[in-house]
């Protein structure tokens, strides 16, 4: 009897430790710091690691090679509904970003954003470069859950037309005019680096308050006008390539320098062991074609069809490569379709949030279980894509126009191409023929999204905005004449 005890108390035990093994393995409410590196029309091919031979990224290339990568990982066509996705956890029409100007870039205000969620579980939220979800004070990064911001206005730097600040027009990529919280400065370098040394200097000094923080750097580059320092496009240049493909390479090597850089601090700092780094991008490529030594060239795109505003893979199809020092599998694929749309959740189960009970209804589902299993079950599922843009007045006509419906196997582009993504992901063998009845299936849950995101299309025709009359003009020429534009620098975070 005694010896059936001791078994039986043994057998206690290991299932205990056994229990707390498992528990120890959740990531759930464990409260990471979050850096999300994304980078501005920047496509699969666009990095040496997924195959490129021109370009040279040595360090996101050691950081794919060290990371969690999903390699089924969608985003929407375009910039601002990729932001507002990650922003809201929603598809981009369900909170009324149906474009990238004209007003219909501008985020619902009824929604409440993922910082604002981390914000309300203790943390401290820093954005840094792009923000394209309204330029009005409402809608401002400021008064949407970031404590700390330093952005350019617009869809790009120099887009004065649409918003951004009237001198960012000649001084196109370096010494740019920005907002720094509430007040708009002058800054020296070229954006990229501002930008990263910017993040850098808040990050700094969240570690050393032990604050939980997420860093949000959304870069500008390689967004065209396609402009990089003169030591980053030397190499293209003499390699016959034209000014256009030099700019926006150099870009990219100067975005890898900088990525470096910033792996390399936190580690210095001891930041790793609790922080997530992602790096992404936030639709396809731009600039596919160039020339080298004067002739016709095509750059390399991973092999997929299309670009930048294209329903197509090479449109929404990018990179997403996921690390957390000792914590997340390293050196793996998750191959499940997932999506910008996941990432709120995510975030919001890690960071250990409790969301209100009245806000919107989200689109996507937490990525936690794939992360803390790589092999995890991952449901099929239904994505709807549309690259919007269409003319005022024209919605219903343009309900099938640059469109896509993709799940684990088959994308239907515009009502009426099948590809079969699972064999034929550079879609090229349409197979609508043979299968009617997978037709059918995408044809009725595509019309059902569409009449349920038709009433959340809130920002559908308000009136053109003159370039004297963009919000961020308006507040440049009033500081301007009332106190100036005072200079702005990071502080150093060389040690």
């Amino acid at each position: 009897m005694k010896s059936i005890k001791y078994l039986q108390r043994a057998i206690l035990l290991l299932l205990v430790a056994c229990s707390g093994i498992s528990q120890n393995k959740s990531l759930k409410n464990t409260k990471p710091n979050i850096i999300l590196v994304m980078t501005d029309d920047q496509g699969m091919g666009d990095l040496a690691c997924m195959g490129n031979q021109v370009l040279k990224t040595p360090n996101i290339d050691a950081f794919y090679e060290k990371s969690t990568r999903f390699t089924d990982f969608q985003v929407s066509p375009t910039c601002a509904p990729t932001r507002s996705s990650l922003m809201s956890g929603c598809r981009p029409f369900e909170v009324g970003v149906t474009h990238t100007i004209l007003q219909r870039e501008r985020m619902s205000l009824d929604v409440f954003t993922m910082p604002q969620a981390l914000q309300s579980a203790g943390y401290k939220t820093g954005l840094f470069g792009k923000w394209h979800l309204g330029d009005e004070e409402a809608y401002l990064p400021t008064n949407r859950g970031f404590d700390e911001v330093l952005m350019h206005g617009a869809g790009g730097i120099g887009q004065t037309r649409y918003g951004d600040f009237p001198p960012n027009e000649e001084n196109l990529y370096f010494d740019n005019i920005l907002l720094h919280n509430n007040t708009i400065v002058q800054t020296k370098g070229f954006c990229t680096d501002v930008f990263f040394d910017a993040a850098e200097s808040w990050i700094k000094k969240q570690e050393e308050s032990k604050q939980p923080y997420f860093a949000y750097v959304a870069l500008n580059a390689p967004h065209a006008p396609l402009v990089a320092p003169e030591k980053y496009k030397k190499r293209f240049l003499e390699l016959g390539y034209d000014k256009g493909t030099a700019g926006r390479y150099g870009m990219i090597e100067n975005i890898d320098d900088n990525f470096g850089e910033l792996m390399q601090k936190l580690a210095a700092w001891n930041a790793l062991d609790n922080t997530i780094v992602i790096f992404m991008t936030d639709n396809g490529a731009t600039h596919l074609k160039g020339k080298l030594n004067g002739k016709p060239v095509t750059h390399f795109n991973a092999n997929l069809r299309g670009g930048k505003n294209s329903p197509f893979e090479g449109g929404t199809h990018v990179p997403a490569f996921w690390y957390w020092k000792g914590k997340f599998k390293e050196g793996v694929d998750v191959d499940g379709l997932t999506a910008h749309i996941d990432m709120y959740q995510t975030f919001c189960e890690l960071a250990g949030v409790t969301l209100p009970d009245t806000m919107q209804k989200l689109s996507g589902k937490s990525l936690v279980p794939l992360l803390e299993n790589p092999k995890a079950n991952w449901a099929d599922r239904e994505l709807f894509i549309h690259c919007g843009r269409w003319a005022a007045g024209k919605r219903e006509e343009s309900k099938y126009v640059k469109s896509a419906v993709r799940t684990q196997q088959w994308r239907f582009d515009n009502n009426k191409e099948l590809f079969d993504i699972s064999v034929d992901p550079s879609e090229k063998n349409n197979v609508a023929a043979k299968h009617p009845e997978v037709i059918a299936e995408l044809q009725k849950s595509y019309n059902h999204w569409w009449e349920y995101a038709k009433p959340l299309m809130v920002n559908e025709g308000l009136p053109k905005i003159e370039p004297k009359d963009q919000p961020l003009a308006k507040r440049y020429y009033k500081q301007l004449k009332e106190q100036g534009i005072p200079n702005w620098a990071p502080k150093n975070t060389n040690n």
